[in-house]
C-alpha cells in the first residue's frame, strides 16, 4: 500500500518534543522497574527512618535527623544517576536499543539529553518523597542553603551519570548489573554518603574524601545543615565528572 499524502509529507517532530517524549518514556520505565524503584525510593526511605531511629551508628555532631536527610538525598542521586542509568544503558546496549535510537530522528545527542532529563525528573521526585518523610520526622533544613544544595545536586548528577555511561557503555550487561549494585552498597556503607567520611575509621577518611559520593554527601550536609557552599567538594565533583565524561566519550560503545 502506498503512503498517504499526509504520511509521505510528514516531518519529524521538533527536537525538543522528541527529547521530552523520550525523557518521559525513560522516567516511566525507571519508575515501573521494581528493582530500580526499590533502590531509588524504598531503600532510601528505609535508610532514613532506620538511621534517625537508631543511635548505634554515629553520624556527626548535631541533630540526628538534620544530618541524615542530606546524606539520604545524596544516596538518591547515586541511585538514579548511577545505578539506575548504568543498568539501563547496559541492557539497552545489549538489546540494540541504543543503536536504533542513535540513528533515529532523536539522534545520539537527543538520547543523552533525554536520559539526563529523565534522571533529573526522577531525582526531583525522590527529593520530594525524602524531604516529606524527613519533615515528618522533625527535619529542620537551613533554607538559605537551598541554592548551594541545588548546585551540589546538579554537579553530583553530572558526575554520576558520566560514571554510569562509562560503566554501562563498556561492560557487558550482566557485569554492569552486578557491579552497579555492588558499588551502590559499598558507597552506602563506606563512601561517605549517608555517614560522613569523618565518622569512619581514620584509615578510610583520606581516601573517602576524594570520592564523588563523599563530596556530594558532605556538600549537601554543608548546605542544608549549615547553609554554606562547598567549593572544595564541588571541585571534586567537577574533576570526577570531567574525567568520566572524557573516558565515556572515548570508550562508550553503542552496541555489543
Amino acid at each position: 500500500m502506498s503512503a498517504t499524502p499526509m504520511a509521505a509529507g510528514a516531518a519529524a517532530a521538533p527536537a525538543r518534543t522528541r527529547v521530552l517524549a523520550q525523557a518521559r518514556f525513560e522516567a516511566i520505565t525507571l519508575l515501573r522497574n521494581g528493582e530500580q524503584l526499590l533502590v531509588a525510593l524504598v531503600l532510601p526511605v528505609a535508610v532514613l527512618i532506620g538511621l534517625v531511629a537508631t543511635t548505634g551508628i554515629p553520624v556527626g555532631t548535631g541533630r540526628r535527623v538534620d544530618l541524615v536527610v542530606p546524606g539520604v538525598l545524596a544516596l538518591c542521586v547515586i541511585s538514579s544517576a548511577f545505578t539506575g542509568q548504568a543498568i539501563s544503558v547496559g541492557f539497552d546496549r545489549r538489546y540494540g536499543v541504543l543503536r536504533l535510537l542513535g540513528v533515529s530522528p532523536l539522534g545520539r545527542t537527543g538520547l543523552l539529553l533525554a536520559k539526563a532529563t529523565a534522571v533529573l525528573s526522577v531525582i526531583a521526585l525522590q527529593f520530594v518523597v525524602i524531604a516529606g518523610v524527613g519533615l515528618a520526622l522533625g527535619w529542620e533544613p537551613r533554607w538559605s542553603g537551598i541554592p548551594a544544595a541545588l548546585v551540589s545536586t546538579l554537579l553530583g548528577t553530572w558526575a554520576f551519570v558520566a560514571l554510569a555511561l562509562l560503566l554501562g557503555g563498556t561492560l557487558r550487561a550482566e557485569g554492569v548489573l552486578a557491579l552497579a549494585n555492588l558499588v551502590w552498597l559499598v558507597l552506602l556503607a563506606l563512601g561517605g554518603v549517608v555517614v560522613a567520611g569523618s565518622e569512619l575509621p581514620g584509615r578510610f577518611a583520606p581516601v573517602v574524601e576524594l570520592l564523588p559520593s563523599a563530596a556530594l554527601g558532605d556538600s549537601l550536609r554543608a548546605a542544608l545543615v549549615h547553609g554554606s557552599a562547598s567549593p572544595a567538594h564541588w571541585a571534586v565533583l567537577v574533576v570526577w565528572g570531567a574525567v568520566a565524561t572524557l573516558l565515556a566519550r572515548r570508550l562508550f560503545r553503542w552496541s555489543d
